[in-house]
């Protein structure tokens, strides 16, 4: 078991109910991680890459695609592969984009129980990911309220397909980022304040713990201290504004609360490996709905 993963601050916030990547890399330098919300995860001319979910380790194929339930760790590596146009869609899933009183109808059984079986990680079938597909590669530039029902229609097709592989025999997974009244206070706050400068002493008060009691708490819950978090959540929503607005890199560093330039791309490119430019030209193309 993989003990050293990295808990993943996603671009997915409170408002959206889901959010497509799509981009083409030469390779997968991010840490073997986790997070609250689902993944879809599709590659294409990834052969020889290794997948990790859980306490499974594969090298993969040409192509696949994958569902990994929330908080299991998991990550992909270059490995063997020597293509340098690998092709990604990566799908953030709110845990509760459908809610439990939707999953509950009868309509939604098959998506209420892969949701379910996804906490061990599913491995659709080459002719499932064949199928499904070019769907995907639709997906983020489709507008509107069809972006969001070609999607319930994608996971509808895909918790119905046949020959799901469960990959992790394992499904214990890591402590629930949300389940506690205190850090769900810090999370709100931090994400309602992080363009402003935000003390360790101020958010120590909001939960009524001393300053060296919230960084040993914090630390434990997300593996960050403090100001590691908030400017991982930064960085966070400055991806999502590189790819999704026309604003500049220093006014996009001046809304996330870094009031200096130089420091921002230094902190930019120590977490995503490449500089804000560099991140800007590796994505195809980024979706959200509203």
């Amino acid at each position: 078991m993989i003990v050293n993963a990295h808990r993943e601050i996603t671009r997915l916030i409170p408002e959206d109910s889901f959010l497509v990547e799509e981009r083409i890399k030469d390779d997968f330098d991010f840490p073997i991680h986790f997070h609250p919300e689902y993944e879809l995860n599709f590659i294409y001319k990834g052969k020889g890459v290794k997948r990790i979910i859980g306490d499974h380790t594969e090298v993969i194929d040409d192509l696949e695609l994958v569902l990994v339930g929330p908080n299991i760790v998991h990550g992909w590596t270059l490995n063997d592969c020597t293509c340098k146009e690998i092709y990604e869609i990566t799908i953030h899933i709110h845990n509760d984009l459908l809610g439990d009183k939707m999953l509950s109808r009868r309509i939604f059984k098959p998506i209420k129980e892969m949701f379910s079986r996804s906490k061990h990680g599913i491995l659709f079938s080459r002719e499932t990911t064949n199928f499904i597909m070019p769907r995907l590669m639709v997906l983020p530039r489709i507008q509107g309220i069809r972006y969001y029902l070609e999607f319930i229609s994608i996971l509808n097709d895909l918790a119905e397909s046949k020959n799901q592989t469960l990959l992790s025999k394992s499904s214990v997974e890591k402590e629930d980022f949300h389940n506690s009244d205190k850090i769900k206070i810090v999370y709100d706050y931090i994400q309602q304040n992080f363009s402003r400068t935000i003390t360790l002493n101020e958010i120590s008060e909001l939960v009524n713990m001393s300053p060296v009691s919230f960084n040993r708490f914090i630390k434990k819950r997300t593996g960050q201290t403090f100001i590691h978090y908030l400017n991982a959540t930064r960085i966070s929503f400055a991806s999502r504004w590189l790819l999704e607005t026309d604003l500049s890199i220093g006014e996009i560093s001046f809304k996330c609360g870094f009031n200096n330039l130089a420091n921002f791309n230094r902190l930019f490119k120590k977490a995503k490996h490449c500089t804000p430019k560099e991140f800007k030209n590796e994505f195809v193309g980024i979706k959200r709905t509203l």
